[in-house]
């Protein structure tokens, strides 16, 4: 329960069925920064209003100071990434490593025989197990968040707002009197507050960002930059030079502080290798090989699946994209589904380890031959 509309309607709703409902609240980060924010989780007023909620459904309520395992688990990381160049996504991170790990052990730990959650996504009994489907508010579907959940874990968890809108939760709180009926969503990042997110990588790596250059991919030397955490690839404001033409951080080089400036048709990627692969389809993943398979993909959480192909070289796994997408960054999270419509499912996906240029490569549509082409491009 992370104080919002949605956890709390979920544990009205089971508690109406005649469940015997525990409600868990984690305390993620610091307490005394959340209070009176809009749109925070899982800190400050959300803990207040969570125990709120547990008293008037009468339900025991329990809260747990993981505020140190958040740090080490997702902060840390999330720093490390913007730091070595990436576009880190720490909400799949805490999904991952602290609730649907740490959170779901402490909910066995209890005896439960499931753990809920107000997550827009549905999950299904399939031939081989449960499945991941996409929820039917496609608006607020969280499947692109949650990829890294496993089958093991499935088998344990339970999404019941999987086939509602937003609209019909709200009726539902309002129906059990609950105070949170009108709150408004979590926004953003949790844990930057002011939405800088170069303020909080400074908090937490002090002198870690280190001045360097800022080249075009011609060559030239266009400026200078004060740390590679003040930019993302594909940003085009804000950069610090100026030329006659708009231009674009098409790459972030942390090795030699470089800040790749280009065009826009520098930013187009028809290839993503990825890394930290997790696989929730029926075919085992080893069998898909150089042929590939078709799927629809996701790289960012605010675009829908695209068609592409998924192919298996050497160990390596790698998307590719029909249509291309632009300013793809490694450190984001690519998602692959069954379809690209309706409530599909979810087949899994990875980190991206590189994103690889349309100019930089010669790709036949055939994907039998790019996977033949492959050993003539560099993804190491």
């Amino acid at each position: 329960m992370s104080g919002g509309v949605d956890s709390s309607v979920v544990a009205a709703l089971l508690k109406a069925e005649g469940y015997d409902v525990v409600g868990i609240t984690l305390q993620l980060y610091d307490h005394g920064e959340a209070v009176g924010r809009k749109g925070a989780c899982c800190a400050g007023q959300d803990i207040h209003d969570a125990r709120r909620v547990a008293e008037k459904i009468g339900i025991p309520h329990y809260v747990l100071d993981y505020e140190a395992r958040f740090a080490d688990s997702v902060m840390d990381d999330f720093a490390n990434s913007y730091l070595s160049g990436e576009t880190p996504v720490p909400c799949i991170m805490c999904n991952q490593k602290i609730k649907f790990k740490d959170m779901l052990d402490t909910a066995r730990d209890l005896g439960a025989d499931a753990m809920a959650t107000g997550h827009y996504i549905s999950s299904r009994l399939g031939d081989d197990g449960w499945e991941l489907v996409r929820a039917k508010d496609h608006d607020r579907d969280q499947s692109y968040f949650l990829f890294t959940t496993t089958k093991d874990q499935l088998d344990f968890l339970r999404f019941p707002l999987g086939d509602l809108h937003k609209s019909e939760v709200r009726d539902i709180a309002n129906e059990h009197g609950l105070s949170v009926a009108e709150k408004a969503d979590s926004q953003d990042i949790c844990f930057v507050p002011t939405g800088k997110y170069s303020q909080v990588i400074e908090k937490l790596r002090p002198g870690a960002a280190e001045p360097g250059d800022i080249v075009h991919v011609d060559g030239r030397v266009l400026g200078r930059h004060e740390g590679i955490i003040n930019y993302t690839v594909g940003q085009r404001r804000g950069i610090g030079v100026a030329l006659g033409d708009p231009i674009y951080v098409v790459e972030l080089d942390a090795v030699n502080k470089k800040v790749i400036v280009g065009p826009r048709d520098c930013l187009s990627t028809k290839i993503v290798e990825l890394r930290d692969v997790n696989w929730l389809g029926s075919q085992a993943i080893e069998e898909i090989g150089e042929e590939g398979i078709p799927v629809y993909a996701r790289v960012r959480s605010t675009q829908p699946p695209q068609a592409a192909t998924l192919l298996c070289r050497d160990g390596r796994f790698l998307v590719e994209l029909h249509t291309g997408e632009d300013g793809v960054s490694p450190g984001q999270a690519c998602v692959l589904y069954e379809d690209g419509q309706g409530r599909s499912r979810i087949l899994g996906g990875g980190w991206i380890k590189k994103a690889i240029a349309a100019s930089d490569i010669d790709i036949n549509d055939d994907a039998s031959a790019f996977a033949k082409n492959q050993t003539e491009v560099s993804i190491n």
